[in-house]
C-alpha cells in the first residue's frame, strides 16, 4: 500500500540526487529512506531508482511516476496549510457587519492584511449600526463596525465589547467654490435655508446631531436627499446643491469639497469595532488589531 511519505522520499531522491542528501532534507535516517523506497517499488513492481558511482537518479518509470505525484503532493500540502490556518483562526468563514460609508475606507485594507496572515474567508454584511448589533446578538455575524456619538452612546452595556477605532469631530462639508466655504466657522443660526444631504436612517448619528441643533435654533431641517452613498453625497455637495455633516477621515479628496467647523457644538463621531464579550475566534481578535492599525494610518493621512 502506498503512502505520502513514500512519495516524499521519491521526490527528495530526485531533487537531491542522493539517498544521503534526501535523508538529510527529510530529517530521516538513510535506512528509513531506503525502506520507504523499497516499499514503493515493491508495491508498483518496478524499479524507480538507479544507483551508481555517479550518484542516484530516477529511472524513466520513476521520473514518470514522480511527475504525476508531485502536483498531488502540492495540493495536499496546500490543503494541510489551509486547515491549519483555519484551525488556528478558530473559524472557516468570518462574518463582519459594517455600515457602508467609513466601513469602505477601513475594511478592504484590513481584510487584505488579515488574509496575508490566515486563509479564513471574510464575508461582509452591509447594514446600519443598529442592525449590525442585532446580527451580532443573534450570532449572524462574528463582529461589526458601528458608529455613534460618545456623549449620547447608542450602543453600550455588558453585552457588547467596543474597541474605538476613530473618534473625530463632526464638520460641515460644503462646496469648495461655494459661499459657505468663505467662512472659517459656520453658524447654524444663519443656515435655516440650507439644504442637507442626510443618511437614510433617521437614527444615524449625524442626523440626530443635525436635528438637535436645528430644533434648538427653532427651525426644521431642510432635506435635499437621503443617501448613504459617499460618492452621491460628495457629488451633491461639490455641485453646491447642499451640505452634509461628516468627519475628516470620511472626506474624498477627489471631490471639490471642504470641511468647516461650526459655532455650535457638533460633537464627535466614534467608529468602533464591536464583538460579543467572552471567547471569540482568534481571527476576530486579529481583525480588530489590524483595523486599529488601518484606522491610525487613515487618521495620519487625513491629518497630513
Amino acid at each position: 500500500m502506498m503512502n505520502l511519505q513514500q512519495f516524499r522520499v521519491l521526490l527528495a531522491i530526485r531533487d537531491e540526487g542522493s539517498l544521503n542528501r534526501a535523508a538529510e532534507v527529510l530529517e530521516h535516517g538513510v535506512p528509513t529512506v531506503t525502506h520507504h523506497l523499497r516499499s514503493l517499488e515493491s508495491h508498483l513492481r518496478v524499479k524507480l531508482v538507479d544507483r551508481s558511482r555517479n550518484g542516484t537518479r530516477l529511472t524513466p518509470l520513476g521520473e514518470s511516476f514522480a511527475e504525476e505525484i508531485e502536483p498531488v503532493l502540492a495540493r495536499i500540502d496546500r490543503a494541510e496549510q489551509l486547515v491549519t490556518a483555519q484551525r488556528d483562526a478558530g473559524v472557516v468563514s468570518l462574518r463582519v457587519g459594517s455600515f457602508s460609508s467609513i466601513g469602505s475606507r477601513l475594511l478592504p485594507a484590513a481584510i487584505a492584511e488579515l488574509q496575508h496572515r490566515t486563509s479564513v474567508r471574510v464575508e461582509v454584511v452591509e447594514a446600519e449600526p443598529s442592525e449590525v448589533v442585532r446580527m451580532l446578538h443573534s450570532g449572524e455575524v462574528h463582529a461589526g463596525l458601528i458608529y455613534d456619538i460618545p456623549e449620547l452612546p447608542e450602543f453600550a452595556g455588558p453585552e457588547l465589547r467596543l474597541r474605538t477605532l476613530l473618534d473625530e469631530p463632526y464638520r460641515v462639508m460644503v462646496a469648495s467654490d461655494g459661499e459657505l466655504a468663505t467662512h472659517e466657522v459656520l453658524d447654524f443660526a444663519t443656515m435655516g435655508d440650507v439644504d442637507w444631504v442626510c443618511s437614510r436612517n433617521e437614527s444615524e448619528a449625524s442626523v440626530r446631531v443635525l436635528r438637535r441643533i436645528s430644533r434648538g435654533l427653532g427651525y426644521e431641517l431642510r432635506e435635499l436627499m437621503r443617501s448613504d452613498d459617499l460618492y452621491m453625497i460628495h457629488g451633491l455637495v461639490a455641485e453646491g446643491l447642499g451640505c452634509a455633516l461628516t468627519t475628516e477621515v470620511a472626506v474624498d479628496t477627489d471631490f471639490d469639497v471642504v470641511l468647516r467647523p461650526a459655532k455650535q457644538d457638533l460633537g464627535q463621531r466614534r467608529v468602533s469595532f464591536v464583538t460579543r464579550p467572552g471567547p471569540n475566534p482568534a481571527a476576530v481578535g486579529w481583525l480588530g488589531e489590524i483595523l486599529g492599525s488601518v484606522a491610525a494610518r487613515l487618521e495620519a493621512a487625513s491629518a497630513g
